[in-house]
Order: C-alpha cells, then sequence, then structure tokens
C-alpha cells in the first residue's frame, strides 16, 4: 500500500471505531465522547484537502512507506 491508501485506510477505520465507541445504540458503547475524534478526524481531512499535507502521511513517508501518485 502506499502511504496515502494508509492514510485513508486509517481514517477509514478510525471513524468506525469512534463512531462504535461513541454511539449510544452500539454494543461497544463507552461515552459520547467518543465522537469528538470522529469529529477530529474529519477536521484533518478537510485540513488536508485544502492545504494538500497531511502529517500522517509525512509519517508514513519517514517509516519507509512508499508515496503514492
Amino acid at each position: 500500500m502506499t502511504s496515502w491508501q494508509l492514510v485513508r485506510f486509517f481514517a477509514g477505520a478510525f471513524v468506525l471505531l469512534s463512531l462504535a465507541l461513541g454511539v449510544p445504540g452500539s454494543p461497544l458503547f463507552v461515552s459520547q465522547w467518543w465522537l469528538a475524534f470522529t469529529a477530529f478526524v474529519g477536521i484533518n481531512l478537510l485540513q488536508s484537502a485544502l492545504t494538500r499535507w497531511c502529517m500522517m502521511e509525512s509519517l508514513w513517508r519517514k517509516l519507509g512507506i512508499r508515496p503514492g501518485c
């Protein structure tokens, strides 16, 4: 996988996990404060779309993951 694919994979996984932990109807519900993490991921996705820079993608590249197109 390339760095941008890993960013999107982990963003999707974090959103689904935080929704599972933050929505009261979920069997994994812990606290509604987990929804703040969902918002954090969404804000970071918007920021990276507008600035064309993503910290997580930079971290993946420093770990040796090849960049994507």
